[in-house]
Order: structure tokens, then C-alpha cells, then sequence
């Protein structure tokens, strides 16, 4: 029986606790998830409805110097965020994560909740649906190597809003580009579908076959 799908999708980003030489990563700590940035898009109007942010405040870890200045999240910020089984309630409760497909730049978001929420025995709060947005983006881009977000915004031509590497920031910047990515998609599939139907080589919808 197929499923119905949710018209809304959640774009993730995560930052997490993180060391950089000369500073090395204290042996008793482990590397934790502070912030839980949250973009909701509807994918019928290809809008973002809701553009949040969690905090979590660490257990097991402090906030490096260097993750503060990539972040500009200190310690005494943090540290009033949530614990880390209170934002996954937060996520299955109020934005029904287990139900919605998962988007994210990479593959580091998915597996830094995976690796927290064995480290916390919590349960996963998403399903099973997720999607690697950085990965379709090259492949739909024709590009050589998958780029950063930044780098992704440039080829796109659109501007960088906010602070990257503030999760709330780094969601709408990479809902912005599934948006996008989702427009060129239907537009040429669209084109596709009236190429076929005049009986024309349907790899137009794509760029090729015309020589260009």
C-alpha cells in the first residue's frame, strides 16, 4: 500500500561541540550536538513555513574556543539550551520528524543524531527517509566534487543570509537551495513532458542531444 506523503519536509542543519589543533579534544569528552536548525518548507508551494532553532546544552563536552568563533555559540549561551532527549521530543512532538522526510547538506547531520542518540540511549527521532541534498546537487549540477554550502550558494548566485555555521542560519540557506533545486527539476521535467508529446528527443529537458 503506498503512503501518503507530508506535504512539508524538514531541512536540518546541526552544530556540534568541535576541536581544532592546537587544541586537542579532552579524552573524557565527547562531540555533542548544540544547535538543531530547522527549516520547514511545503513542497506543494515550495515555501519556507518555519525557520527555528533548538539549542542543547552539552553533557559530556565544553564548547572549544575554536568551536565558539565558528559558531559564535558560547558556553553560558548553550548551557540554558535544552538536554538532548528534550530536543528530540521537541522534534518528534512539534515538528512530527518521524513522519517527514529528512533533508540535510551531507550526511554529517544524519549520522552526528545517530551517534548522539546512541551515546544518550535515545531513540532516533526521524524515519527512515532522508535526503542528501549536497549529493543530489552535484549529480543534478554536473559538478566534479560536491561543494560546501557556501560554494553551492555562489553557483547558484544567491546571497548568504545570516552566520554560517549557526544551524538557524545554515537551514534556510540550504532550504533555499532545495527550493531551487526542486523548481529546475519540475521545470524540466515539464519541458520534458511537452518535448515528448511533439515527438522531439525528451534529453532536451536536460541540455544535451542538441549539440549544447
Amino acid at each position: 500500500m503506498s503512503r501518503k506523503t507530508d506535504p512539508n519536509v524538514l531541512v536540518i542543519d546541526v552544530e556540534s561541540t568541535c576541536w581544532e589543533p592546537p587544541e586537542v579534544q579532552p579524552k573524557n569528552e565527547i562531540s555533542e550536538i548544540i544547535e538543531i536548525g530547522i527549516a520547514v518548507v511545503n513542497v506543494k508551494d515550495l515555501q519556507i513555513v518555519k525557520n527555528a532553532s533548538i539549542i542543547v546544552r552539552p553533557q559530556r563536552s565544553k564548547l572549544s574556543k575554536f568551536c565558539t568563533k565558528l559558531t559564535t555559540l558560547t558556553q553560558e549561551f548553550v548551557d540554558k539550551g535544552c538536554d538532548y532527549q528534550e530536543a528530540m521530543d521537541i522534534l518528534r512532538k512539534e515538528y512530527d520528524a518521524s513522519n517527514r522526510t529528512m533533508v540535510s547538506w551531507g550526511d554529517y547531520d544524519r549520522k552526528m543524531f545517530e551517534r548522539n542518540c546512541r551515546d544518550y540511549d535515545c531513540k532516533y527521532p526521524f524515519g527512515p527517509r532522508h535526503l542528501n541534498l549536497k549529493n543530489c546537487f552535484t549529480l543534478f549540477h554536473g559538478l566534479a566534487k560536491e561543494p560546501g554550502l557556501d560554494a553551492a550558494l555562489e553557483h547558484l548566485r544567491m546571497p548568504l543570509e545570516g552566520t554560517h555555521h549557526r544551524g538557524i542560519d545554515d537551514a534556510k540557506n540550504i532550504a533555499k537551495i532545495f527550493i531551487n533545486t526542486i523548481k529546475q527539476f519540475r521545470g524540466a521535467a515539464l519541458e520534458q513532458h511537452y518535448e515528448v508529446d511533439d515527438g522531439t528527443n525528451p534529453m532536451h529537458a536536460f541540455g544535451q542531444g542538441r549539440g549544447d
